[in-house]
């Protein structure tokens, strides 16, 4: 049994970046990352633009214009304007190239056919030049940027479809037990309703990784090491949750020893998950989290989402850490390290009710874990402890 500290330095020392790219189409490429620059196909804008409801004026050395058209966005025509003549013209609107000055609706006196205006302006006021945001050619975004929602408006406005980004991991979620049924199936004597498997796929997705393949195998040794074989193959990562402690009919560690799997470590002293597997084959990261929910997703928080960073090459791979006052008590058993379940805002952490590995109602009030040393055994109201802030 290793510390946790020993744990999270391992998957460190063994994670590593997938480097491969694919395809995506740009409505579909929110939070992935470029694998190369996109250079944009157009000017942005392609056109002088109007940055205001207001008027395109001809400039001259008067104040009063004569009113000769009218331009809405979308128009294609381009009058011809004289010195001393303007054009109503709308926000996004193509500026005629004989207009060179756009003054807003508010500041002009209006007749029928004239407008005025009360001083002399600079050429190119309220005018959008063409290409101002980003020449035809030019890099609109570099390799490496985040596609976040403002990303992706902005390259689908340079008529942008397709984007090379990095790939993200393969990964395969693996739930074992005999006692696992699915939701909306009439619950027997003896049978439970498995929750572990959707749990990490919204844990996945919740952190934008979205290619997740799930398995159901029986508590039987064949079917066992057939499905964990075929899940290595074809993923990069691979979740287990059961089967990985003792029991006589726990077949995980036996199948991934026949499957010559690499042990990392095996056992955490740490409170909940101690019951934790990792290791290698290859090129494929395989951990076998516990059973108990709780247990397991405290150790894909933990250990998982290093793996997970490192795979799109993050230089960030640990959840943030806190220092928060506690605002109750606890008393802590045994002599492990524990992560409990709890609430942090505005530098206070609550410390749940119900702490149990097998309990994921406290789990799902709580947005930190908040971690406890081992040679602590007694929080008291307003001491200091480490709150490990977990995705929104």
């Amino acid at each position: 049994m290793i510390s946790i500290s020993e744990a999270i330095a391992i998957v460190k020392q063994h994670g590593k970046p997938l480097l491969q790219n694919c395809t995506k189409s740009v409505e579909k490429a929110g939070g992935y990352i470029l694998f190369e620059d996109v250079l944009s196909p157009i000017n942005m804008p392609p056109f002088p633009q109007s940055a205001m409801d207001g008027y395109a004026l001809h400039l001259h050395d008067g104040l009063n214009y004569k009113l000769v058209d009218e331009i809405k966005a979308g128009d294609h025509h381009e009058p011809k304007l004289k010195k001393g003549e303007a054009v109503r013209i709308f926000t996004g609107a193509p500026v005629p190239k004989t207009a060179n000055a756009v003054i807003m609706q508010e500041k002009v006196t209006k007749t029928k056919t004239t407008i005025s205006i009360a001083h002399t302006i600079t050429p190119m006021l309220n005018i959008r030049p063409l290409g101002e945001q980003v020449k035809a050619g030019a890099v609109a975004l570099k390799k490496g940027t985040k596609l976040t929602p403002a990303a992706i408006g902005y390259l689908i406005s340079l008529g942008i479809t397709k984007v090379v980004v990095y790939k993200k991991p393969d990964i395969a979620i693996i739930t074992t037990g005999n006692e696992l049924i699915e939701a909306g199936k009439t619950l027997t004597h003896g049978k439970i309703y498995e929750s572990n498997s959707k749990m990490l796929l919204s844990a996945l997705y919740n952190l934008k990784f979205y290619n997740v393949e799930l398995y159901k195998v029986e508590d039987d040794y064949n079917a066992t090491l057939n499905t964990l074989k075929a899940a290595i193959a074809a993923h990069d990562l691979v979740l287990i949750t059961g089967g990985i402690s003792v029991g006589d009919y726990d077949f995980v560690g036996k199948a991934l020893n026949e499957l010559r799997v690499k042990e990392l470590f095996y056992k955490v002293k740490q409170k909940p998950g101690k019951p934790l597997f990792y290791g290698k084959k290859d090129n494929t990261q395989i951990f076998a989290l516990p059973g108990n929910p709780a247990a397991a997703l405290t150790c894909f928080y933990i250990y998982v989402y290093i793996a997970l960073q490192q795979f799109m090459d993050r230089t960030t791979v640990e959840l943030p850490r806190v220092e928060a006052r506690s605002k109750n008590t606890f008393d802590k058993r045994g002599d492990r390290p524990q992560f409990l379940k709890g609430i942090y805002k505005n530098g206070m952490v609550e410390l749940l009710d119900g702490q149990s590995s097998s309990m994921l109602q406290t789990f799902a009030l709580s947005n930190a874990l908040v971690f406890i040393p081992a040679e602590v055994s007694r929080i008291e109201i307003d001491s200091l402890v480490t709150a490990i802030v977990l995705p929104a």
